[in-house]
């Protein structure tokens, strides 16, 4: 069997979650590694035999590798994503796509001109209960209302990544990304406005690290999003994830682990425990349907990279998967401008 060479471009805590996963998958080889600070890396074993890099370019240029995943700060994914397909490999990129929508479209046509695969970190995507959690929100009715949030205590180092992810963006652009991508899957409607507000809770930052964005469609639909990272966050309700439509409502509910499972836990990102299906005219009693068994967050890193082994060996069409990343980032980035100006914006 030809392995897929993989060069894993950043390892911070996605990064070195991906570069795993490939470890994992008989298909992949994880060829080199890259990072700034490469020489002070303890690697896991799994990685031992992997060519170590301090740059990019030398990296690929050296290596030619089959893949390129991109795992670095967002200021860099849509230049690395380019770079790498124009030298000929498929490309996985963590969220979200580029800083601007602009470059986010560049990126996709890129993709579409050297007809190489591009898969965006989209990780809810892979994940059995959120695909279930759409499923059943489209039942509901038009139109729908979406109530979801993500706000992290962080502290210590947590605090100090976070602080490194706000010289690129807010929360409600790095985290939103996701759940705006969950709307927009709930809804085919086409997004028509966005009123975002922030706040800036701390000196030692350069952004507001709260914020929280209402969006509307043309179907009627409206939600809104809220995040916040820091020590000075509240751990009350910070996991709300809540769908409403003339036919019931559907929630992602924390139920039996309520009270253990603390903000700057990576597993609580994606973690489930029960969806709670609602039927408005009562003709079924409130369901709860058990995820206690889902994958952790490891597992669903691995899950994005075999969709990436299928998009190459099956030739999928990604288009729609290109589109929808364009579509979520223009959504963040139009709340991003409305904190900015305190006007709406219109799509």
């Amino acid at each position: 069997m030809n392995k897929k060479r993989v060069l894993v471009v950043g390892l911070g805590n996605m990064g070195m979650s991906h570069a795993l996963a490939y470890t994992r998958i008989p298909e992949f080889e994880v060829a080199g590694v890259c990072t700034r600070h490469i020489a002070d890396k303890q690697l896991p074993p799994a990685l031992a035999d992997a060519r170590r890099y301090s740059t990019f370019e030398q990296a690929l240029t050296e290596l030619r590798p089959d893949v390129v995943s991109v795992n670095t700060l967002p200021d860099t994914h849509a230049e690395y994503a380019m770079k790498a397909m124009e030298a000929g490999a498929d490309v996985f990129v963590e969220k979200p796509l580029a800083l601007t929508v602009k470059s986010a479209e560049q990126v996709v046509a890129a993709a579409k001109r050297t007809r190489k695969k591009l898969v965006i970190g989209y990780i809810l995507r892979q994940h059995p209960s959120w695909i279930k959690f759409v499923e059943i929100a489209r039942q509901l009715g038009t139109p729908l209302v979406f109530r979801m949030n993500l706000n992290q205590q962080s502290n210590g180092e947590t605090w100090a990544w976070h602080k490194r992810l706000l010289e690129s963006f807010p929360p409600i652009v790095d985290c939103g990304v996701h759940y705006v991508d969950i709307m927009c899957q709930m809804t085919p409607a086409k997004p028509t406005r966005v009123h975002a507000m922030g706040a800036q809770l701390s000196d030692e930052v350069p952004l507001y690290n709260y914020g929280m964005l209402q969006v509307a469609f043309d179907d009627g639909s409206i939600g809104w999003y809220e995040a916040g990272w820091g020590p000075m966050m509240s751990e009350t309700a910070f996991f709300v994830k809540d769908v409403i439509g003339p036919k019931g409502s559907v929630s992602i509910v924390m139920a039996e682990t309520a009270g253990s499972v603390k903000s700057d836990d990576i597993n609580a990102h994606t973690k489930t425990n029960q969806i709670l299906w609602h039927h408005a005219d009562m003709s079924k009693p409130d369901e709860r349907i058990n995820m206690a068994d889902e994958p952790d967050h490891d597992a669903l890193c691995e899950r994005e990279q075999r969709y990436l082994l299928k998009a190459i060996d099956e030739d999928l069409d990604l288009t729609a998967h290109m589109n929808d990343g364009v579509k979520s980032l223009r959504i963040v980035m139009a709340a991003d401008e409305s904190v900015r100006t305190g006007q709406v914006v219109a799509l």
